[in-house]
């Protein structure tokens, strides 16, 4: 891997779960980060242990999108990768799901995502190549295997959302190669973070199970036979900042240890 030395990226949804573990992994391989989250303070506690720049934004808000891009910009001139990654979960039964609760769901996953990555791209196509590539930009979002899967049976609006997330990173990988821009996605499986703890509390008290069943039950499908890690999620998301990716583009890359090929 040829590391992320040079490289100026912004992560969000970077205080917790998967965006904590990719801050500390991207830092390691000597990334320059802006942790963006609405946790202002988490993100400012892991900036802090990183030696890195924090800012806190909802960014289903334009003017703090604006904000955080700018910041990015002002403190380092560009801004190589985005990786667009906050989001949120919930359970609910697909009869039960009110129009509240369609629409925070895709405010945060899928229009935030998009209107994340056009800020960026629309900067980002007017600044030279990075350092050692042809590109110019990096957008990596983060999807999940829900959206190839349909979701769980109470997770529709979340399935829906990040299917759209697909969706956008291909149309973006499609409409952005001219300006030298990249766009993959990720897809997570079962994470062991925060969310997925949430998941299943939610889950195992729809179910009447004891706390703790739902992700047992969850993970007891997995090939490769143990929990998914952030950490497991963090490898791939910098290999895709790297420059070891720069010709990958259009991609959802499934990181699940091989739970969405069996059910």
């Amino acid at each position: 891997m040829a590391g992320l030395d040079g490289i100026h990226a912004l992560i969000t949804g970077a205080a917790s779960g998967i965006g904590a573990a990719c801050a500390r992994r991207m830092a390691g391989e000597g990334a320059q980060l802006l942790l963006a989250d609405i946790n202002g303070d988490g993100a400012k506690a892991l900036a802090d242990e990183l030696g890195q720049t924090s800012v806190q934004a909802d960014v289903t808000r334009a003017a703090d999108i604006e904000r955080m891009l700018d910041l990015a910009y002002q403190r380092w001139g560009r801004l190589d990768v985005l990786f667009n990654n906050a989001g949120i979960a919930e359970v609910r039964q697909l009869l039960e799901i009110t129009e509240n609760d369609w629409d925070r769901m895709l405010a945060v996953n899928l229009r935030a995502v998009f209107f994340v990555l056009q800020g960026a791209a629309k900067r980002m196509r007017q600044q030279a190549p990075i350092a050692g590539s042809e590109l110019r930009g990096k957008l990596i979002q983060t999807a999940s295997i829900a959206a190839y899967r349909g979701g769980l049976a109470n997770q529709a609006h979340y399935a829906a959302s990040k299917a759209g997330v697909v969706s956008i990173t291909r149309t973006a990988a499609q409409v952005l190669a001219r300006d030298k821009i990249t766009s993959n996605c990720i897809c997570p499986g079962a994470v062991d973070t925060p969310m997925w703890r949430k998941i299943d509390r939610e889950w195992s008290k729809f179910e009447g199970w004891e706390i703790g069943e739902a992700w047992k039950r969850r993970t007891s499908l997995i090939p490769l036979g143990r929990p998914e890690t952030a950490e497991d999620v963090a490898g791939v998301v910098s290999f895709l900042a790297s420059r070891d990716a720069d010709y990958m583009t259009g991609q959802a890359v499934n990181v699940d240890g091989g739970l969405v090929m069996g059910n």
